[in-house]
């Protein structure tokens, strides 16, 4: 069987015209990486960085005890726990192509603000570990990816290790996930015997360390990729975009090997910036009206400045310094004065942008999560929800003379999406609810860190948090009969405090009228105060 050359499946980059969005769009690729903690993803990402020269030497992402930091591990708590819990944004060239690579955080209770991240992202890569397979987090995170229908490739890491066979690597990938492989490399080898990679298409081999196969293994080679050209599907471009297939990459992140393939690969066959899902029409990355969405609000980047950015992902139009935009809902014009393109540890403002590109527009609270920009104020973007959350505390200061200084930092930190945030209709305490007791963690260090407030987090009567929808009439019958459970989020959208789940299932059935929601559209609160 044979295959026909990468390059003749993929996208072509040569000459576009560089001076429509729709043609720099086409240079774009947008992604992400996903994957377990511990897989490799924070070492897979520095060398991308590396091969994009964003970086000039590996270990700058991500050094532990050194000054160096990404975006992802500017926290005091990630560095003390070495886990990342942020999502960094990072822009590099690389050949004919454009990359905006969005680094997700890889702990499962921070999987609302990898939901949101994801919402920006146009295709993933999905990093796991040669030894241990598909883990929880990989499978919640492709779980992601389909529902938003982003394509997936994935790169298998640390074959130079001890490792699973790769053809029961690929069934488990395909069983778990049921999606189809198609490898687009063939390892020779594993662990101390590793080799070096075989292209399943163009016959190249890539020797590991200048690795010289003896005539046994370079046989058994011959043999496994028999195997698998028989056995296992073909690349095929359009069921790649569809999601229903994933090319497979083999090799070691920390060694930088199959790491240029997979990123050769993600420029010839990932997809360029899509069309963007609105009330009304959907944008087009060729449509000339300047677009796009606030994903993700970070503040205290530099900890030196009091600085909050909104990273805005461009959907259509040429994108100018110091145009004025219209913020949806809200009808407020916002100059874009100092925009800001991300290269690893380094921000450069930025005179031009183009549909698929990341931007941080500074602001002082102005921009929020789900928020649409556009020239005309007349696009509204969905697709990016709030989640209901799953544990719901008490917010007590030691110092009960500091309530509005907690009240301006639990606005702000709601605002970037650590925590949800909401106000009892009965007592002053506020109540943040989150998806994992990790971001509870989080919550309090950053509290000390960045506002000097010292709180404890108690437990509160409340389990589970429900957004109201229905006829105000309704609603407001439902609040009188149960005000000790209501609340209103930092919109004012009205919202019921359950103590059990056996609550929420008795209330449903008797005020039939009203219902109780798991998640609330971004587009639905835009202008609220």
């Amino acid at each position: 069987m044979t295959q026909a050359p990468a390059s003749e499946t993929g996208l072509d980059l040569t000459a576009p015209d560089l001076t429509t969005p729709a043609g720099q769009a086409r240079r774009r690729r947008t992604f992400a990486i996903i994957s377990h903690p511990d897989a490799g993803k924070t070492t897979l990402t520095e060398h991308l960085l590396l091969l994009g020269g964003a970086i000039h030497a590996a270990g700058r992402v991500k050094a532990r005890g050194e000054a160096r930091r990404a975006k992802s591990d500017w926290m005091k708590i990630e560095q003390e726990r070495g886990i990342s819990v942020t999502s960094a944004v990072m822009t590099f060239e690389y050949k004919d192509a454009v990359f905006n690579l969005l680094d997700t955080p890889g702990h499962e209770d921070f999987s609302e603000d990898t939901y949101r991240t994801l919402t920006a992202a146009d295709s993933a890569v999905m990093v796991i570990d040669a030894a241990k397979g598909i883990e929880a987090q990989t499978r919640k995170l492709f779980e992601v990816c389909r529902l938003r229908d982003i394509p997936i490739m994935t790169f298998v890491n640390k074959m130079d290790r001890e490792a699973r066979d790769p053809f029961e690597l690929l069934d488990e990938i395909s069983d778990q996930l049921q999606i189809e492989t198609a490898p687009m490399m063939w390892p020779m080898g594993m662990g101390l015997n590793f080799r070096g990679i075989q292209s399943l298409y163009d016959g190249r081999f890539i020797a590991f360390n200048d690795a010289v196969p003896t005539d046994a293994e370079a046989a058994k080679l011959e043999e496994d990729v028999l195997l698998a050209r028989a056995g296992l599907p073909q690349f095929d471009l359009a069921t790649y975009r569809e999601g229903h297939l994933s090319p497979v990459y083999f090799g070691s992140a920390l060694k930088n090997f199959g790491v240029s393939e997979l990123l050769d690969g993600l420029a010839r066959h990932a997809p360029p910036p899509r069309e963007q899902a609105a009330l009304g029409r959907a944008a087009q990355p060729g449509d000339k009206e300047v677009t796009g969405f606030v994903f993700k609000v970070q503040a205290n980047m530099d900890p030196n400045h009091r600085d909050r950015v909104a990273f805005l992902r461009l959907v259509s139009g040429e994108f100018r310094r110091n145009m004025k935009l219209i913020q949806s809902g809200t009808g407020k014009t916002i100059g874009v004065h100092n925009p800001i393109l991300f290269f690893a540890s380094e921000r450069e403002t930025v005179d031009e942008a183009w549909p698929g590109d990341i931007i941080g527009i500074p602001n002082h609270g102005v921009l929020r999560v789900g928020d649409t920009l556009s020239e005309t104020g007349q696009v509204v973007f969905t697709g990016i929800p709030n989640f209901a959350p799953e544990i719901l505390r008490r917010v007590r200061l030691a110092d009960p003379m500091k309530q509005k200084h907690l009240a301006r930092a639990l606005e702000s930190l709601a605002e970037e999406g650590v925590t949800q945030l909401f106000k009892p209709a009965i007592g002053a305490q506020w109540i943040v609810g989150v998806v994992g007791a990790l971001q509870l963690d989080v919550l309090k260090s950053r509290l000390v860190a960045e506002y000097d407030l010292a709180a404890d987090l108690e437990a509160s009567p409340f389990d589970s948090a429900r957004w109201l929808s229905g006829a105000p009439a309704e609603i407001e019958k439902f609040a009188a009969a149960n005000r000790g459970g209501m609340a209103t989020d930092r919109d004012g959208a009205p919202v019921f405090l359950a103590k059990s789940a056996w609550e929420i299932g008795y209330v449903t059935e008797r005020f039939a009228n009203v219902k109780f929601l798991k998640t609330r559209e971004r587009h639905e609160v835009q202008g609220a105060g």
